[in-house]
Order: C-alpha cells, then structure tokens, then sequence
C-alpha cells in the first residue's frame, strides 16, 4: 500500500513537472521585448533545426516544446521555407501560426522556356505586390529573366524582381563563357531561346543548334515553329498550336517562314544548357527535324527530310 501511495505521489510530481515544463515551453521568450527580426528558414531545413534556429534567435524558449506542438497539431506541412517577422514577446502558438501563414518572402520557380508573358502570370498569381505594368516591364527583358527559383518579398517591386533575375543570368552565363561585353551576347540569347522552345530534352539542344547554324550560314529560313506560336500567342494561350496557314498569315518579323535569319529578339527565356548550345553547336550536314514519339529525327536533305515525315508523323 505504502509503495503504491509512494507511486501515485511520483506519478503527480512527473505530471505537475510536465505540465510546467510544457507551460514554460509556451509562453513568450521575452515579453517586455516588443522588437521584431527576420528569421529565415532554409530550404530543406528540418523542424529540429528550425526549432534550434528559433531558440538560438531568443524566439522561443524551448526547443523541444516547439517540436512536440508542431507535432501534437500537425503543422508539419504548413511551415515553408522564407523570411518571417517574429518578435521575442509572442507565445508560441503565435509563433508557430506565423511560421505557417506570414512569409514575408515567396519562392517563385520560372520554368525553362517561359516567355515574358508566362513569369508575369506566375509573379501576378504568387506576390501581392504585383502591378499590371510589370508586364511591359518584362517583356523589355525577355531573353534575359533567367529561369530558376527565387524568393521574392512579397512587396518587391518590378525593379528588383528585374534585377534579380538579370543578376542571376549575369552569373549563370559565365558557365557558358559569356559575360555582359560579349559582342555575341544578343545573337547567343536569341539563337538560345529557339532552341529552347524547339529541344525535347537537354540532349537534343546542341544537334537543334547545329541544324539552326547550318541554315543560317546557307541563307535559309529557319521556319521554326516557336516563333509563330510567340507571334500568336494570347493569355488564353501564349504557345498556341498552329497550322500551316499561320506560316505565310503571321506577318511579323518573328516569324521566320516568312523573313530569313534570326528574329529581332529572343522568343523566350533559355536555360543555362541552351545556352550553352548555341554557343557550342553541333557540327554536322544536318538541315532539317522532325520530332515524334519522344525522338528526333534530323535529316541532310528535303528529300530525306519528307520520309521521315511519312514514316514518323
């Protein structure tokens, strides 16, 4: 009986020391401290190291509490990584619904191949500072806004979001042996833009830039689809399906049936292996490609060319 007693009362000290430990663990790090900072959290940057981040900051008291409430509650999901505003005053329940609802910051992915147009979509659907006159903006850069994830302020302006981008295309060319005073620049980024919207896949860039260079040098049209579908393109559909009546009615120097040699300006927005491509093309006799079930077939001659059309479309 004794021994039991003895129990009951170990067992009401563990529970009294728990819920102590867990009411500690909640209340506000510092309450007289009003000031807020930025804390950041990490892409992949686990619960533990963001609760151990938070502790480090003053912003919470105790670590492991933080990760026992993620847990009970099931916040696992709703925290991100970005900027936040916290303060060393608040509980950490507010903390914690911060973490999940008040990124000051959010990560913008630009896909590969995106015209201006398209990065105005995804930046008017995911920052709310975003105006309509960012669009003529962007389309002055087009070509230049490289494709990657950002984190943007949720207040930026058209100017930063420019300039981010473009600092970033600034650093990424360097791996292709480009800089800014590259007399060729211009040329590169347009010839990387066609075929970045003509490759399947990464493979393909430098035979398509091939076929691109060969052209040019005969005095060929490069009659590229990619840049009908810029000249026709909408907000219903910015790369739209075309037919062989959009070759000759697309009057636009763009189009390129119509008018030989490169566009006046890039037709999208390459990636670094685009690039890469037109400034390395691939030396053969190859004029002309098809693509179909995944592949592509070049061909030497118009004769050779229209098989494979036969054979493959």
């Amino acid at each position: 009986m004794r021994k039991l007693f003895i129990a009951f009362i170990l067992l009401g000290l563990l529970a009294a020391g728990t819920f102590a430990y867990w009411t500690i663990g909640n209340r506000p790090a510092n309450l007289s401290d009003k000031s807020t900072k930025i804390f950041v959290i990490q892409k992949g940057e686990s619960i533990r190291e963001v609760g151990s981040s938070l502790k480090r900051e003053g912003l919470i008291k105790d670590p492991v509490v933080f990760f026992l409430y993620i847990k009970l509650y099931g916040q696992d999901r709703k925290i991100q990584a970005g900027d936040y505003r916290l303060s060393s005053s608040m509980t950490l329940a507010a903390v914690i619904d911060e973490l999940g609802h008040g990124k000051l910051d959010r990560w913008i992915t630009i896909p590969e191949g995106y015209r201006a147009e398209e990065i105005a979509d995804v930046l008017e659907k995911n920052i709310p500072s975003y105006d309509e006159s960012w669009r003529e903006e962007l389309n002055k850069n087009e070509g230049y806004l490289f494709p990657d994830t950002y984190l943007i302020p949720r207040d930026a302006d058209i100017d930063m979001v420019i300039s981010t981008m473009k600092n970033n295309f600034n650093h990424k060319i360097q791996e292709a042996g480009l800089t800014l005073t590259d007399q060729n620049l211009s040329r590169t980024i347009i010839l990387a833009s066609l075929i970045e919207r003509e490759a399947k896949i990464n493979e393909e860039k430098p035979l398509i830039a091939g076929v691109i260079s060969n052209r040019l040098k005969r005095g060929m049209a490069l009659d590229i689809d990619a840049t009908i579908q810029y000249v026709k393109g909408s907000p219903d559909k910015w790369w739209p399906q075309i037919t062989s009546s959009d070759y000759k009615s697309a009057d636009s120097l763009y189009n390129t049936y119509l008018y030989s040699g490169l566009p006046p300006g890039p037709i999208a927005n390459p990636g670094i292996e685009a690039i890469k491509a037109a400034q390395n093309p691939q030396s053969h006799s190859y004029y002309f490609y098809i693509h179909s079930g995944g592949k592509i077939y070049p061909a030497k001659t118009i004769e050779e060319h229209q098989k494979n059309i036969q054979k493959y479309l």
